[in-house]
């Protein structure tokens, strides 16, 4: 099975949501610590693509020069 590609924008909206779950206090208690830990791994894919996608502008610009 093919692995989808990572959507910052997908797991921009999914964070929300999550966080609109805990914030509201209507987030079930058993589903809570799945929820942080699925809202802190998309954090993760997060910060790696924002890197990822500032060394190759870094790269483009330095080929500029």
């Amino acid at each position: 099975m093919a692995k989808k590609e990572f959507s910052f924008s997908e797991a921009v909206v999914e964070i929300d949501k999550i966080l609109r779950e805990i914030e509201s206090g209507n987030l079930d208690i058993d589903k809570l610590a799945g929820e942080v830990k699925r809202a802190s791994e998309l954090i993760r894919q997060c910060q790696k693509k924002l890197r990822t996608t500032e060394e190759e502008i870094n790269n483009i610009f330095k080929e500029l020069i």
